[in-house]
Formats: C-alpha cells, structure tokens, sequence
C-alpha cells in the first residue's frame, strides 16, 4: 500500500502544485501592476518554493547538443544503439563540416560510459559525458524506471545486469573500447570483464573504475553499514513494493525511487533544508543566477527510478552483505567470475578523498583482484578534497580527474598486452 499512498499523495500535490507555479509566474510577470505592490515578491518567492517542494519531478534529458573540439563548435545528436526493456545505450553521435576536424574525430578512443542503476538517472553524468566528448566517442548506458517496463518482460537481477554489460560491450566491439564506470557498477562491470576473459573473448583497452564497491568490507561507510545491520529479510519486508495499475509496470516488484530519494535526504537533512532556505532567499534578492543553479541541481537530484526488486536485492547480498567478489566466490549463471583472467585490459581506478558513499579503498581493491594485469598497465589516484559525486561531476572532475583518465586511455588505447 506504500506505493499506491504516494501516488494519493503525488496526485493531491499535483494541482497545488500548478496553482503555485501559475501564482509565482503571474506575479513575476513585469506587465502585471500586482508586480510592484509591496510584499509580492515574497509571496512569488513562497509559490515558487511551494511549486518546486510539490511537483513531480520527471527524468530531465541530457540536452547536449554541441560541444567545443578541436577549436570548433561541433554539434551532437543523441542515438539509440541498442534498446532493451530496462536500458537503452545510448551513443552521441558528433557532427562537423570541418575536414581537419572529422579526420581527427575519427582516429579519437571510443569510451563505455556505465552509469549506475542506483536510484538516479542516467543523466546524473550529464558532466561526465560532455566533457569526454571534446576527445571521445562517447556511449552511455541509460537505465529505464522499473516502473516503466511491463511485467511480461520479465525480472532483471544482478546476473541480468553483468549480461547486458557483456552484451553492450560486444555490441560495440571490444578491440577498440575503454569502459568508465561509475559507483556502483564497477562491481558488474569487473565481473562482466572478467567473464569475456576467462572465456577468451576480447576485452576493452582498458577499465576506469570510479568510486565503487569493489571491496566494501574496506573504510565502510553509513550506505554498507545500513546494508550489514539489517538480514536481508528485512529489506525484502521493508523497502520492496509493487507498482500500481496507472504505470505500464503495474504488478511488478521494485525498489521504488522515492524511498530512495528519501534516503539521499536522510543522510544530510539540515544541509538540503538550509539549501532551499537559500533559494527562497535568493528569490528575494533578485539573485537569479544562484536560483537557477539551485533548480538545475535539484530538478536532477530530485528526479528518480525505481530499480527492479530482483537487481536491488541482489546487490545487496552479493555485493555489501556477502562481499563475494573479493572473497571469490561470485557465480554469474553458473560462471565463476575470477578477475585475475583480465591480462590484456588496463585498469585504472579513481576514489575522492572525502567519499562518504564508496569509502577509500574500496575501489583499490580491485587491483589486488586483477592480479593478471602487469603493474605497468595499472595505476589508482585519490583526488584530494573531493566527494563521492566531484569525481565525475562539478569542476575537480574537470580539471583534476578528466585530463588523468583522458591520458589513460590515450595511453593504452593503441596497443594491447
């Protein structure tokens, strides 16, 4: 009944909602003389922060279509690669009538990006993959909401996840492609790897894993804490609801995102709360550029999927309750994954010194388990000052982390062993 109550509650804030953001706007309007009065641009401001606390958010596009490469503007249309029921890859496809500029496009490193399936939407790497399309071509998985995809599709768990990885990776053909994952798929992504190794398939040029759970029984953080204190009963009694009947999921059991959403709020009630303060004060002031920073951040921070329920506990057993892929003893479909097969990928991982998601280490772990890569095909750095989420997102990952993972991959994407 919890899903269906959030929906009562969605549609009751809905219209209150649109008068709120109708009220702000007519109020904001210059032709209108009620703008002048004194006190209007208070109650604007408390419609606005009314509307923005109500609304649904829905999942916000990438919007990328141009960047600068090569000392030219260069336009990028967004493709489907490959469409499956619960993700699309999608590929940017770049676009120039500059010949010096498209000869040296064609000869750039073709990159994986592998976004999580963590409550968030694809889109959250909206930075991560505008900045790598300066030099890159550039693929990206795109998780579809859970909620979305019919029941007759049938369930979609941790196995399922490793699969269409392998299955991506093939679609775009290994002898040419470096993988970027991201949080929590560097677990999948290292098992799908290690699976095409072991039975002697290609592999990427190289891995670049970012701040994920490798190994998090290393600096555990309050996310694996919550994971090791409950059985996994409690999760399935819990946190596990089924769709209602106004989505094309109905009857499908998720994890839904709003729980989730509710937890990113948890962990730092008092900085999101002072966050929205701000914004009302801006409002006041007039200070326009820092209100529209604070809609951009939380109209993709706000926006959320549901994860299928088979995926999420998965994850939780095999990767934060059994620690099964360092401890070696993780079976994808019958397959052993063992990463010392990986002998001709290089590796390099990437953690934020102030991680409180993926704790230090954790990603590091993985080098330990890829024994099978030469030393001289493998590298880790820690960027100091960042978080969890400035490791691939905000100016550190700019300026610090980019121009490192973009010479890794310049460096191994032309040979291989």
């Amino acid at each position: 009944m919890l899903y269906q109550i959030h929906e009562w509650q969605r549609a009751f804030l809905g219209p209150l909602s649109h008068f709120a953001e109708a009220s702000a706007r007519m109020l904001n309007e210059p032709g209108n003389p009620m703008s002048q009065w004194p006190g209007t641009q208070r109650m604007a401001a408390g419609y606005e922060l009314i509307h923005r606390l109500g609304k649904d958010y829905e999942k916000p596009a990438f919007d990328i279509h141009s960047v600068e490469a090569h000392g030219h503007e260069i336009a990028v249309i967004e493709r489907v690669a490959l469409d499956t029921p619960f993700c699309q890859l999608k590929r940017f496809k770049r676009f120039s009538d500059d010949p010096a500029t498209i000869e040296a496009m064609k000869n750039e490193p073709v990159v994986l990006v592998v976004a999580p399936l963590s409550g968030h939407h694809a889109t959250l790497l909206r930075d991560t993959v505008r900045t790598l399309l300066r030099e890159h071509k550039v693929y990206v998985t795109d998780w579809v909401d859970a909620r979305m995809v019919p029941t007759d599709a049938g369930p979609f768990g941790l196995d399922d996840y490793v699969a269409l990885i392998e299955q991506c990776i093939r679609h775009i053909g290994a002898d040419h492609l470096h993988v970027i994952s991201v949080c929590q798929p560097t677990v999948p992504v290292l098992a799908a790897v290690s699976l095409m190794a072991a039975r002697g398939e290609a592999t990427p040029r190289s891995l670049t894993m970012m701040g994920g759970p490798i190994d998090p029984r290393r600096s555990p953080t309050s996310v694996n804490n919550l994971a090791t204190t409950q059985p996994l009963s409690w999760f399935k009694g819990n946190v596990i609801h089924t769709v209602p009947a106004n989505y094309p999921g109905h009857g499908r059991e998720v994890y839904p995102g709003f729980l989730q959403h509710a937890g990113f709020i948890a962990m730092n009630p008092s900085r999101h709360l002072q966050s929205h303060w701000d914004f009302y004060q801006n409002l006041l002031r007039g200070d326009l550029e820092d209100a529209q920073s604070h809609r951009k951040f939380y109209d993709e921070y706000n926006a959320v999927l549901d994860m299928p329920a088979e995926f999420y506990l998965d994850t939780i057993a095999t990767v934060f309750q059994q620690f099964l892929l360092p401890r070696g003893l993780w079976d994808v479909a019958g397959e052993r994954v063992n990463p010392a097969a990986i002998k001709h990928s290089a590796l390099l991982t990437v953690e934020g010194e102030l991680d409180d998601i993926a704790g230090l280490g954790q990603t590091q772990a993985a080098h330990d388990l890829c024994s099978g890569i030469p030393a001289k095909r493998r590298a880790h750095k820690v960027i100091e000052g960042a978080g969890h989420y400035g490791i691939f997102s905000g100016r550190r990952w700019r300026e610090v982390v980019y121009p490192q993972v973009r010479d890794f991959i310049r460096k191994f994407d032309q040979s291989k062993g």
